[in-house]
């Protein structure tokens, strides 16, 4: 599996106006990068104005089955496997067989699906399939990055029922204390 392509329509500007346009207030210089990362913790509405597309190429049937569950501020394009438009009859086809998914999602859904797929409780093939694609926009978008999370860390303690055991390790600690630094914050209005 890989992800083949990947477009992101961030207008920074623009998100950080319409926040300030909630206080009556304009936009007198760029947002930060430290700004950005608050809105994006902060998870305030115009950060679903940040949109990625991506798709990936050779993804397992069943492994696009479990992204295809998340439905807020994402759509999702998988390629068919109708019989009438494969010529292959579907009834034969193994949950392996490999397809191409497409999806285009707001910064809120991201964050909202990263809790769930970087999860340890989640199969390995999903994590994976879904820390490729959060690893692909680190480079151009790293705050949206750094608060891609697990449940754990999101919520500062595990909420299922089978606990892997990750929040009683010292990188759990180090983790929580990454996500939540705000120290480093400057705060601007």
């Amino acid at each position: 599996m890989e992800i083949k392509k990947i477009y992101i329509n961030c207008n920074w500007n623009f998100v950080k106006q319409l926040a300030l346009s909630t206080i009556g207030k304009n936009i007198k210089n760029e947002p930060t990068s430290q700004w950005k990362k608050q809105i994006l913790l902060c998870e305030h509405s115009p950060i679903r104005n940040i949109t990625l597309s991506w798709c990936w190429e050779n993804l397992k049937s069943w492994v696009s089955v479990h992204l295809v569950r998340h439905k807020i501020g994402i759509e999702h394009y998988v390629k068919t496997q109708r019989t009438d438009r494969t010529g292959i009859d579907r009834d034969n086809l193994p949950q392996g067989n490999l397809v191409s998914h497409t999806c285009v999602a707001n910064a809120q859904a991201i964050i909202t699906i990263s809790r769930k797929r970087l999860c340890t409780c989640a199969s390995v093939e999903t994590r994976e399939a879904w820390q490729e694609f959060i690893f692909s926009f680190k480079d151009n978008e790293n705050e949206l990055y750094s608060v891609c999370v697990p449940e754990c860390i999101y919520r500062g303690f595990c909420p299922e029922f089978s606990c892997c055991g990750f929040v009683n390790t010292q990188k759990y600690q180090d983790d929580l204390i990454k996500y939540r630094n705000v120290k480093e914050f400057e705060i601007e209005v």
